[in-house]
């Protein structure tokens, strides 16, 4: 598998049609894989029928990015994957918001520790997403799956 550098993902994820579609857009994409952040505009087309962010939109926002943000660090002898999701609506979304992801070097160390001695692991990870004013919107939580890659049989 070939991996994609951090600024091609970004523009490959803006153009991708359901976020694109959606109004998501990726605003930042660190270098290092440990950090993203996630615009979704207000526009006519993402609005419900009471004219705030439709909650589809506010949880697709969310979706790929701390898979994503764990599969390049942890590294190619991992297998990682979104293996749930739950949102918690706070507050209706009337303005922009914004979700960050953020991966500590601490919690990779630790979670290659616990693979050792485990054959997989399921972190679960907090996500709030917040207006322009920073104003709570909705809360949510990624459980990730994962584990280090079977060798093959010779």
């Amino acid at each position: 598998m070939k991996t994609l550098k951090p600024k091609t993902l970004k523009l490959v994820l803006n153009l991708w049609p359901p976020f694109w579609a959606a109004g998501i857009r990726v605003i930042e994409l660190s270098d290092d894989w440990s950090f993203a952040k996630v615009r979704l505009r207000k526009r006519w087309y993402n609005r419900n029928y009471v004219n705030t962010h439709y909650g589809g939109s506010l949880f697709s926002m969310t979706d790929p990015f701390y898979m994503l943000l764990f599969l390049h660090q942890m590294g190619r002898n991992y297998v990682v994957w979104d293996k749930k999701s739950e949102i918690k609506f706070i507050k209706p979304g009337r303005k922009d918001v914004f979700a960050e992801f953020n991966i500590e070097e601490q919690q990779l160390d630790e979670f290659k520790k616990q693979l050792e001695t485990q054959s997989k692991i399921e972190p679960v990870f907090e996500v709030d997403i917040i207006d322009a004013d920073g104003t709570l919107i909705a809360k949510v939580w990624k459980t990730l799956h994962i584990a280090k890659k079977k060798k093959a049989a010779s």
